[in-house]
């Protein structure tokens, strides 16, 4: 199956690394014109043909409404944006900077780009993650917001769909991304991620960008409210 997104406008948020990124260039290959918003420094790609690189942070919620009121058009949105502070969550504060960040910021996007996606019948891809379904130790925040945007995905799914408008999200596994480098180098820490993942690899962003294509295409009309698994069978294991 190929996809083509001609015509239709995207707005990834997060897209300026890692998965983000990954689903923003994915969506920009299949024709859409592309924005990836998310942190700018130094190692952020520039702008190309039909993907322009924006600077957002998606707790500002004054940022968020300026970024999307700026939009002519919209008919997919990604809400890719996050972090994870592995050891630090159990600090309430940061537990608070990590729900900001990958829940409450996932949902000041959605509903300042309501308007917008109910013109175009439009849909929505949340980037959930593996942690929806299981706990971290380490990672109560991470795992709380991602639970969280299961749930979101759920909800949003069910109180759009009279206006045409779907909301899905993919969970991912293990992928290589800076984001989870160090697990990476660790070769003790990669081992164990290997052994458990039945198809004995870490996934990539690419891995990711097909099944949010899909999610987002006419192929997937009827499909809303679902939470897709993406982790090279990490869950069944």
């Amino acid at each position: 199956m190929s996809f083509d997104f001609t015509g239709r406008c995207a707005l990834v948020t997060g897209g300026t690394s890692g998965i983000g990124l990954g689903i923003a260039q994915a969506l920009r290959d299949a024709g859409a014109d592309v924005v990836a918003a998310g942190l700018v420094n130094a190692a952020t790609p520039a702008s190309t043909q039909r993907l322009r690189i924006a600077s957002l942070d998606v707790t500002d919620g004054a940022a968020v409404t300026a970024l999307v009121g700026g939009l002519d058009r919209l008919d997919v949105l990604v809400n890719a944006a996050g972090v994870i502070r592995r050891g630090d969550e159990h600090d309430p504060e940061v537990f608070a900077q990590v729900i900001d960040i990958n829940l409450n910021g996932a949902m000041r996007v959605c509903a300042a780009a309501r308007p917008l996606l109910e013109r175009t019948r439009g849909s929505v891809v949340n980037v959930a993650s593996m942690l929806s379904f299981f706990g971290g130790g380490l990672v109560p925040a991470y795992s709380a917001s991602k639970g969280g945007i299961a749930q979101l995905t759920k909800s949003l799914a069910i109180a759009w769909a009279p206006q045409g408008v779907r909301v899905n999200a993919v969970a991912p596994g293990w992928i290589a991304t800076p984001l989870t480098q160090a697990l990476q180098d660790d070769a003790a820490r990669s081992a164990a991620v290997l052994s458990r993942t039945p198809m004995g690899r870490w996934g990539t962003p690419h891995d990711i960008a097909g099944p949010v294509m899909f999610l987002c295409s006419p192929e997937a009309a009827f499909v809303t409210g679902v939470v897709l698994p993406v982790d090279g069978g990490y869950l069944v294991s």
